[in-house]
């Protein structure tokens, strides 16, 4: 089944231009498409619009590495009804047009979020977060060697117990990238010292399970949400205070929160079971400034623009990624830039910080690249 990336309603000035034509999936690590040379020799592979990736396992968690020395590369974790399950980091080699394994471990549970460190200099050791039960620090070997991935440190705060609560996401501080915030079905957040392995502090966030935490592009304010449907907003330095900004209708549970690094007055986030994307401003809590209506079934996963503070991109059951240009807030924005169809339901994406004219999407066991 071929898959096309299609320019919708480009508005003059509007941000990202159409991906070309079409990819067949391709097992085994190898890109998509076809590989030749180009005319007139040479052993280079074309460059191509979209690369794809098949695991030997269902793809859930998956993050972009940011460091500028690690271009195309890609951490994976498996979604397996069982304890053990993997996680693998790959890499595009851009010039043969194939992907190469550069480690993988196990990982106990499924992971609920990968990220690397949010290290944009490449000066900091080149670490990989991991949640599920516990979180987990990992640290990438050295280029050009056989070392395995190691696991660093294991973070647990509640050490006068044999069971843990679930961690169901967490977000690593781009300002500050010793202090990573997890979330809990026990109705908690944790901001950590990942250089330290202390916790900073604890606290009850929400009423019920707390389903995704998000830094704002600061080192002191972060936003969570949950299964009691409110987006709620916390100041390290003045805990004692948190702010509501947004109920959803009847409360229903906010699964994913997503703060716009250009502009930290603006949030995004959605509804367990729903086809909108929501689009908040801090300075008007309460009411969305935008809804995004382009899906036809639920979405499961959203990402800002690294470099635009107008461009977002959302993915769903309907097996479409959708870019939308939000130029034109507060009016209403009807359609998307750009649609991409996949061939079955998008459980994630993420835009590269480092490239940003890519964004990769999984579904199934396939990882997608695609140029925007």
């Amino acid at each position: 089944m071929s898959s096309n990336m299609d320019a919708t309603s480009t508005p003059s000035g509007g941000g990202a231009s159409a991906a070309a034509a079409a990819s067949s999936s391709s097992a085994g690590g190898s890109a998509a498409g076809s590989t030749s040379p180009p005319a007139g020799g040479g052993g280079a592979a074309e460059k191509k619009e979209i690369y794809t990736y098949e695991a030997p396992w269902l793809i859930y968690g998956m993050n972009w590495s940011v460091r500028p020395d690690q271009k195309f590369r890609v951490a994976l974790g498996s979604f397996v009804e069982d304890y053990n399950n993997k996680v693998e980091v790959v890499q595009l080699n851009e010039d043969t047009g194939r992907f190469h394994s550069r480690g993988t471990f196990v990982h106990p549970y499924p992971t609920t979020k990968i990220m690397f460190c949010p290290d944009k200099t490449g000066c900091r050791e080149d670490l990989l977060a991991t949640t599920g039960d516990y979180l987990r620090i990992w640290k990438m070997p050295a280029d050009g060697t056989s070392d395995p991935i190691k696991m660093q440190a294991l973070l647990n705060n509640n050490k006068n117990s044999e069971f843990c609560a679930p961690l169901t996401s967490f977000d690593w501080n781009a300002t500050d990238p010793s202090m990573v915030g997890t979330s809990s079905i026990d109705t908690t957040c944790t901001v950590w010292n990942v250089e330290t392995g202390q916790a900073r502090t604890q606290l009850i966030a929400h009423d019920k399970e707390v389903y995704d935490i998000a830094f704002a592009p600061s080192t002191d304010v972060f936003a969570s949400a949950g299964a009691d449907g409110s987006v709620r907003m916390f100041d390290l330095r003045s805990l004692e205070h948190s702010t509501i900004i947004y109920e959803s209708p009847e409360l229903v549970p906010l699964l994913r929160l997503e703060w716009n690094a250009h502009d930290h007055n603006y949030l995004a986030t959605f509804l367990m079971e729903h086809n909108q994307v929501i689009i908040l401003d801090i300075r008007a809590p309460s009411v969305p400034v935008a809804e995004l209506s382009g899906h036809t079934q639920p979405v499961n996963t959203i990402a800002w623009a690294p470099h635009s503070s107008c461009h977002i991109c959302t993915g769903g059951d309907d097996s479409q990624a959708l870019i939308w240009d939000l130029t034109a807030i507060p009016k209403p924005i009807n359609e998307p830039i750009l649609a991409y169809n996949a061939e079955s339901e998008i459980n994630s994406l993420q835009w590269s910080t480092a490239q940003p004219e890519w964004v990769a999407i999984t579904f199934n066991k396939k990882l997608q690249l695609l140029r925007v």
